[in-house]
């Protein structure tokens, strides 16, 4: 996973959804300009990348086809 894989996720929901990448990165990253510094060079931390994989996971519309070159998280288990 790199910073190429989190926007390449974040501008195809962005792109399907109608939003802007800033309220993308808003809902998956709870910071409207995470993914303009990502796109700007800056990192993140591997437990933030995750997070936001699995937000991506969990909010990733029906119809639109989950990237092939992209690993997809698994689905946790409700707790009971």
């Amino acid at each position: 996973m790199n910073t190429d894989t989190l926007n390449s996720l974040a501008k195809a929901y962005a792109a399907h959804s109608g939003l802007t990448l800033a309220t993308v990165s808003t809902y998956a990253a709870n910071d409207g300009k995470f993914f303009r510094r990502l796109d700007e060079g800056a990192g993140c931390t591997l437990k933030t990348a995750e997070r936001v994989v699995e937000w991506f996971s969990e909010n990733w519309p029906a119809d639109l086809e989950w990237p092939a070159d992209i690993p997809r998280p698994r689905k946790k288990k409700d707790a009971a």
